[in-house]
């Protein structure tokens, strides 16, 4: 009843007397079968009533030698004038209540046909149980005739074939009355759990008992935490605030990256102030009809209402927050509707409704509309967890299977890993974990983990690709090892000399020669996100020579026609890198002006000239100085090659560990050859 009450709800008027009709129609059309059908079965027992008197021995005969006439008058005219010697009825079943009847008189020599009416049999009926004809009464089936008796009746229905009962002309009447009052409340019925039912599905309020889990659950974002627990003040006590003149509806904006944890709030909210929550894609409000979008949330809207308290969450609101006009006019509708449902949620009956609206919206690349910004009394801004807050979520979801997972776990590679990574990504990591050790029959623990996070981040690879091609493998390791001497090269520097620093510092994980399919990489080294906010010059620049390394590494060891398209991505990234460091941020001009804020509407233009070759300039220094850093590594590079041919993948600790080995055998090796003083790396 609650589901037809929602629908209703929601329905157009047209919609509502439609079905309102279709109400009326049924009781209507079953009350006349009912009334139909009783008076058949009221001429039925009447003529019963008329062979009452016959006994069980009564003969059912038809005396075919005497001649019929029809007779004139009314039968029972007839019987009082006349001398009767017998009365036969025959009859025939029309349905299980209804039978058709011939009255054969016999007097004077002579059979007198009659086809009596309905009122004629009921007063026959009642006369036959004290008139002196009453016992000579006879029936006789018109199936038990012979073939010259029905050739006789045939001729008889002819002749009074427009002369029927009212109750036997209506009896098929009855019957379809009948059928056509079931057919509609079966059809009814069927036709509103349809529309309750997919109504149910994609219009459903949840109540808060349903609601697994609370704000608890929530890991950090405590500052997150603490603007919801504003917006349950406000709400809780909004007439203390009202008073303050804080009385505009409770329309908020979630804003921020995938799998921040948007959703669940919005669900944990609910369940902290009692209310039932909807769940809708704003991405599904368009049902593909002109004004789809706009009835949609006026349905949305009537169910709310309905509930005066409740909450409504729509998620993926991306497009509703665009600016209107151009060539999106259904989406104009969709988000007009919403502003005005956004401006007068509060109404004279205090109906109050908590609008959420979630998205992934990056205002500092798009344009939102102006409007529907200043609809929104509250906003809250989702980010990514820091380290702190990484490792507090990991071992979160780690304590609710804590009896499969190894005491006292180091989390703090892992915390490095994820860096930038979302709660959602580390609960699907964790999962991973969980299927791994299953898998191999373990326990969860630290190389189960970072394996569940290669998994994830890097995606499935396999190392058959280039198993039995050992050029390609010596190409892939190569370019491989030129992203990772770059770094190292740096990072060395950096860290002075101290091995320990370094390894600690670099971002390097792993250096593979499985294929990714993910991204057709051949080769890939797994590395730690930057933790560093802010990117300097110099940081862009030591960027762009880990990505040219690979191909510089190609050209030092196979000559320039060796080089190979594996640095396709490399090359598409330096790009970018070169192309914000230059048209955004001003970076090797005279000046500091950003025209790409010159394209209109967040979209972006070829470079003009001047970027181009500024653009130009600066890649082919950065790749000679990627050269020369690489060609002092040359020995280092094939020594590395071949353990990494050999190991088919290492991680940083064995990267370095073979570059120490390798610097330990090869400096006596150069202070015999006169060469230095077997410093292998440059200072």
């Amino acid at each position: 009843m609650a589901r037809l009450r929602d629908w209703v709800s929601i329905q157009t008027l047209a919609m509502k007397l439609a079905a309102l009709l279709v109400l009326v129609m049924i009781p209507a059309s079953a009350w006349y079968a009912w009334s139909t059908l009783a008076h058949q079965e009221k001429m039925a027992l009447e003529v019963k009533a008329m062979a009452a008197g016959q006994g069980a021995e009564a003969p059912w005969t038809y005396n075919s030698a005497l001649p019929v006439v029809f007779g004139s008058g009314s039968v029972l005219g007839f019987l009082d004038a006349h001398p009767v010697a017998r009365i036969t009825i025959i009859y025939r079943p029309i349905l299980w209540t209804v039978s058709e009847r011939f009255v054969l008189i016999e007097s004077e020599g002579r059979q007198y046909a009659y086809y009596p009416s309905d009122m004629e049999t009921k007063i026959l009926a009642d006369k036959a149980v004290t008139a002196p004809w009453g016992s000579k009464l006879s029936f006789v089936p018109q199936a038990a005739l012979d073939s010259a008796s029905k050739d006789m009746l045939a001729r008889l229905e002819q002749r009074f074939g427009d002369a029927r009962p009212q109750s036997e002309q209506d009896a098929w009447k009855g019957g379809v009355s009948a059928l056509v009052s079931a057919t509609l409340t079966l059809g009814l019925i069927a036709f509103l759990w349809y529309q309750t039912g997919g109504q149910r599905k994609s219009l459903k309020f949840i109540a808060p008992a349903q609601i697994s889990g609370g704000l608890d659950d929530l890991v950090g974002m405590d500052d997150i935490k603490a603007e919801v627990a504003q917006i349950r003040d406000q709400y809780e006590r909004r007439l203390e605030y009202a008073a303050y003149g804080v009385n505009k509806p409770f329309n908020v904006m979630f804003s921020g990256p995938a799998g921040t944890g948007k959703t669940k709030l919005a669900s944990y909210l609910a369940k902290e102030l009692n209310l039932p929550i909807l769940f809708h894609s704003a991405a599904n409000l368009e049902t593909g009809y002109v004004a789809g979008g706009s009835n949609t949330l006026s349905r949305i809207l009537a169910l709310a209402k309905r509930r005066k308290r409740c909450i409504v969450f729509l998620d993926e609101a991306q497009d509703l927050f665009m600016k209107r006009g151009g060539n999106r006019k259904y989406d104009d509708d969709t988000q007009n509707m919403l502003l005005a449902i956004l401006d007068g949620v509060r109404t004279k009956s205090d109906t109050e409704i908590i609008w959420i609206v979630a998205s992934n919206f990056n205002s500092a690349n798009l344009q939102m509309d102006e409007a529907m910004l200043r609809r929104f009394q509250m906003k809250v801004d989702f980010r990514m967890p820091n380290q702190q807050e990484r490792l507090a979520i990991t071992g979160h979801y780690l304590r609710q299977r804590a009896d499969k997972v190894l005491p006292d776990l180091d989390l703090r590679h892992f915390g490095e890993l994820t860096e930038g990574c979302s709660p959602a990504d580390i609960e699907t990591m964790v999962n991973q974990a969980g299927i791994i050790a299953v898998q191999s029959g373990q326990m969860i623990g630290a190389h189960t983990l970072m394996q569940a996070a290669e998994r994830v981040l890097v995606g499935n690879v396999n190392d058959n690709t280039t198993k039995e091609r050992e050029r390609d493998r010596r190409i892939i390791a190569v370019h491989e090892w030129g992203h990772f001497l770059m770094d190292f090269h740096h990072q060395h520097k950096l860290a002075g000399g101290n091995w320990e620093t370094l390894q600690a510092d670099m971002n390097t994980i792993k250096i593979s020669l499985k294929a990714n399919p993910r991204n057709n990489a051949l080769g890939f080294v797994l590395h730690k996100q930057d933790s560093n906010l802010l990117k300097t010059k110099a940081d862009m620049e030591h960027e762009v020579r880990v990505l040219l390394g690979g191909m510089a590494n190609e050209e030092l060891f196979f000559g320039e026609d060796g080089t190979t398209g594996g640095a396709h991505n490399d090359i598409t990234r330096v790009t970018r890198l070169l192309h914000h460091a230059v048209a955004e941020m001003g970076m090797y001009r005279r000046t500091r002006l950003n025209y790409a804020a010159l394209v209109k509407d967040g979209g972006t233009a070829p470079p003009d000239e001047e970027t181009r070759s500024i653009m130009e300039a600066q890649s082919e220094r950065l790749f000679g100085e990627t050269k020369a850093v690489l060609a002092q590594y040359t020995g280092l590079t094939e020594h590395l090659t071949g353990c990494l041919m050999r190991a088919g993948e290492m991680t940083l600790s064995q990267a370095l560990g073979e570059i120490r080995r390798f610097e330990f055998l090869a400096a006596p090796a150069l202070l015999e050859a006169g060469q230095g003083t077997g410093q292998l790396l440059p200072a």
